[in-house]
């Protein structure tokens, strides 16, 4: 059975998403990593894991980090939201029915004044976007081709060169990450990162399984 479990996406990464632009999301791998590591999976990796082979402190070894997420998972996304009112129906049928505005569509909506909520506390509810997880591995943060930048929905007027694409989304990468994180999970550490593929999905019927609640 297909879990469902919440990822966040900033406002402009949504509209690459709604455009069908973005298909691939990077995130860094938390956790003591050896520069000699060797990811895969062995006849001792538990479900839900990957193997990770290399020195550790203690010495050279094999350690099992939990996957993010597997393909066949469907992920519900949250985003900048709020929910507001308005006035729906005529005569003596008029009444107020609640509504959910989203940031990256606020062009197209009634409620641009209301104040917005964070991401984070979206509720599954107020989903509007949902991916079915297509692929997840690990890789270097600078093992990114030009055609998996173009993935994550960055595209520049062509034609480009590999160092512009790189360029932008060096940038893009570091703006997600705290100044005091950045010597360990920044560009030019080149930290090992989760690489999730995905692609829109109609929402789920249930029951399913539902984590990350």
């Amino acid at each position: 059975m297909s879990r469902v479990l919440p990822i966040l996406f900033n406002t402009d990464m949504i509209r690459a998403i709604l455009d069908d632009l973005k298909g691939a999301t990077r995130r860094a791998v938390k956790g003591f990593i050896p520069d000699d590591a060797i990811w895969g999976y062995t006849a001792f990796t538990p479900k839900g894991y990957i193997s990770c082979r290399g020195t550790f402190a203690d010495g050279y070894g094999e350690k099992f980090f939990k996957l993010p997420c597997e393909p066949g998972d469907i992920l519900y996304v949250r985003e900048t939201w709020h929910k507001y009112t308005k006035r729906v129906g005529k005569g003596e049928g008029c009444h107020l029915a609640e509504f959910y505005g989203y940031k990256a569509s606020v062009a197209n909506s009634e409620d641009a004044n209301e104040p917005w909520k964070p991401s984070i506390h979206m509720p599954k509810e107020a989903a509007r976007i949902w991916l079915k997880v297509k692929d997840v591995r690990v890789e270097r943060l600078q093992e990114i081709t030009v055609k998996g930048i173009e993935k994550e929905g960055v595209y520049l007027k062509k034609p480009y060169t590999a160092y512009e694409m790189q360029r932008v989304f060096k940038a893009l990468w570091d703006s997600t990450i705290k100044k005091s994180d950045i010597d360990r999970y920044g560009w030019d550490a080149s930290p090992w990162v989760w690489v999730i593929e995905f692609g829109l999905c109609d929402k789920p019927s249930e029951p399913y399984q539902q984590n990350g609640e």
